[in-house]
């Protein structure tokens, strides 16, 4: 089974900004930066 990051982030921020929104910076920074680096394949789920 081959697990896409992207959407489950997406997701997962969404809930969070829904619940914490004072945070948002922090966690589109972070979803940015983990985005970027899963693309670049620095960082490999499976």
């Amino acid at each position: 089974m081959i697990l896409h990051v992207g959407p489950l982030l997406s997701i997962l921020f969404g809930i969070l900004i829904l619940i914490l929104p004072r945070f948002l910076n922090y966690l589109v920074a972070l979803y940015l930066i983990l985005t970027g680096l899963v693309g670049l394949g620095v960082v490999v789920f499976r």
